[in-house]
């Protein structure tokens, strides 16, 4: 995170000729340099999480071997001494040479293990290494335009429904709820709600779990997504919840729901119009759309200091607008950005929208929206 944050830059006048600048030529090869070594720790820290190498480095929590570490967390130790050395040289882990044992810092450990959630970012490298086994299918995109379907991406559902624990379910009770006047008094008192491209749908079982008299249906397009949310609830004896494979975009609803849910959902839709109108459709009068999505402008200019825009530009190109245009969607983007948000949600019908931001997320705009 702080090496996104290191590199933002002021606009700059490209009318003019070019001159080379030998100081920031050097200044830039130093930084490309820093990339790749930064690029490659994306990498150990998504085996380091996938593997309980860093959970396992937090609950030592003291000086260990290779040897210690490996036994501790049932792996090869010759892959993990060379997992050790990454995360040693790339000033990751602490190494003590006269006694040869590895320590994770416990500042270091608040954003890299599970039991730092909401904070994790390990998990979220997981998106790197995921989305680099689809960059030939992209590269084609750039010559032959179209797009790449969610079926080529490996492990998209697992890794979003860990993310979504992350970003919505932790945040849920404390932070994003709260947002909207009596929403949790409406919910305790049952209401019929929807989350409209639920994935795996964590965030509608917690809801479930802690609002027994509310009736509550997840909508999302993918088969597999939808049978592994069916199949959670079911074990955990959810029985006010239930799960529908359901195409956003064709929402057939009329007036049912009180309260719709997306949780970072618009932005990839085939037609985030169509299914904007259909949840408009879908309320019932003065029905409550609870929108998180990406906090963004829609002017690349007016994102240079988000701290994490190169992430979601990239994020972008390798998946959100892909898999909108691999079906011939608009392709909005990821950074689609909150002034082209207002002007759709106006455009749908709703007659009141308030932008809500959380202290603790740099990533998300929440969007209270009120059908007229």
């Amino acid at each position: 995170m702080s090496t996104l944050m290191s590199a933002t830059l002021a606009p700059t006048d490209t009318t003019k000729t070019a001159e080379f600048d030998a100081t920031r030529h050097e200044a830039f090869g130093d930084r490309v340099v820093g990339m790749l070594n930064e690029a490659a720790l994306t990498f150990m820290l998504s085996i380091g999480h996938r593997t309980g190498l860093l959970d396992t480095l937090r609950r030592l929590n003291r000086g260990a071997t290779t040897h210690e570490i490996a036994d501790e967390a049932g792996l090869d130790e010759r892959y993990v001494r060379e997992w050790l050395g990454a995360l040693v040289t790339g000033r990751v882990i602490d190494y003590d040479p006269p006694t040869r044992s590895y320590l994770l810092p416990p500042e270091h450990a608040a954003w890299l293990t599970r039991e730092a959630t909401p904070n994790n970012l390990a998990g979220v490298m997981q998106f790197m290494p995921m989305l680099g086994k689809i960059e030939d299918h992209v590269l084609d995109c750039f010559h032959n335009g179209g797009g790449v379907p969610y079926e080529k991406f490996e492990r998209f559902h697992e890794v979003m429904a860990e993310e979504s624990f992350q970003t919505v379910v932790a945040a849920l009770d404390d932070h994003v709820l709260p947002l909207v006047d009596g929403l949790v008094e409406s919910l305790e008192r049952g209401v019929e709600a929807v989350d409209v491209g639920c994935g795996r749908g964590l965030a509608l079982m917690h809801l479930a779990k802690r609002f027994p008299n509310s009736r509550l249906v997840g909508y999302d397009f993918s088969k597999e997504a939808i049978d592994w949310a069916n199949a959670e609830s079911q074990r955990r004896d959810l029985t006010n919840v239930r799960f529908e494979v359901r195409d956003a975009a064709r929402l057939d609803d009329e007036r049912r729901f009180d309260v719709v849910f997306t949780f970072d959902a618009i932005h990839d839709q085939v037609d985030p119009h169509a299914m904007l109108a259909g949840i408009h459709r879908a309320l019932v009068d003065d029905g409550l759309l609870l929108a998180q999505d990406i906090r963004s402008s829609s002017h690349v200019e007016k994102n240079l200091d988000h701290p994490v825009a190169p992430f979601l530009y990239t994020i972008s190109t390798m998946h959100c607008m892909t898999v909108s245009l691999a079906h011939s969607g608009c392709g909005l983007g990821t950074c689609w950005g909150e002034e082209l948000a207002l002007k759709m949600f106006d455009e749908a019908g709703f007659a009141s929208v308030a932008v809500h931001t959380l202290d603790h997320d740099i990533m998300n705009n929440y969007y209270v929206c009120r059908k007229k």
